[in-house]
């Protein structure tokens, strides 16, 4: 799991990424009856957008991510928030194993991967962290709305056509957000022996403006495609003329919230 998510990609990551609504945090509260003597692991953490919000709610969080800029972000933004029960590691879902033998005879009350998985060997994953689980812990899998570029409106479908004519690429993959993509993860979680396998859905309207819009789009491409900050004016442009002209650009979100339990 290495997307190039580095350099200016981690800051527009940081400041543009949609955060997570407070619904799916309570949802992964009740799923596992998280309290504030259990510890988290939240996967392919990012800049934080889950690991920060969650820590209020446990007694401690790991934020795992396998790109230094990310985790630099994450910190920056807990200690803004004055969060001191979290605890940031380098290391990837193949590093899932060196984890279990870190944490000794501790237990993971949760493991959520937040828009993440899609990086992932998921089947290996859940397999390997199955062992570490309290009794009522197990894997929570967060998609948070379709990809910008790829949901149901008319200036969603301008940026894609924009974009492909610009990367010379269909745009097609759903970043684990699709109905199939989320069927594929429950089944491989029953095959890795979690139970309880189920789906809660959250779903509400926001509007972003095309700072937040084009902010959006650099967060998701990689470091090596993103345009030099020279060329991000014209390119910025380019998105701005293919859109209806709108100042605000509404979106319906459908966050999934994807649990399985070890009993």
């Amino acid at each position: 799991m290495n997307v190039g998510f580095s350099g200016d990609v981690a800051e527009y990551y940081a400041k543009f990424r949609r955060g997570y609504p407070p619904q799916a945090l309570d949802a992964l509260q009740t799923a596992f009856a998280l309290t504030t003597d259990d510890i988290v692991l939240d996967l392919g953490c990012g800049t934080g957008q889950l690991t920060v919000p969650l820590a209020s709610r446990v007694g401690s969080v790991i934020g795992m991510d396998p790109e230094p800029d990310m985790l630099r972000l994450a910190r920056d933004t807990a200690a803004r928030h004055d969060v001191r029960n979290a605890t940031w590691v380098l290391g990837a879902d193949t590093d899932v194993p060196a984890l279990c033998e870190l944490m000794g005879q501790r237990s993971l009350a949760m493991a959520v991967i937040g828009q993440a998985l899609h990086w992932m060997r998921h089947e290996e994953l859940f397999r390997g962290l199955s062992p570490l689980f309290r009794s009522g812990g197990g894997v929570a899998v967060v998609s948070n709305g379709m990809p910008l570029w790829l949901q149901d409106s008319d200036w969603s479908r301008s940026l894609r056509a924009c974009l492909e004519r610009y990367f010379g690429t269909k745009l097609q993959a759903s970043c684990g957000t699709g109905a199939s993509d989320r069927l594929r993860y429950a089944q491989a979680l029953e095959a890795a022996g979690f139970e309880d396998v189920r789906e809660m859905v959250i779903e509400y309207s926001d509007e972003l403006s095309f700072e937040e819009l084009i902010g959006g789009v650099y967060s998701a491409i990689p470091a090596d495609e993103l345009p030099g900050a020279d060329a991000r004016p014209a390119f910025a442009d380019r998105i701005r003329q293919s859109l209806p002209p709108d100042k605000h650009f509404a979106e319906d979100i459908r966050v999934s919230v994807l649990v399985g339990l070890i009993k």
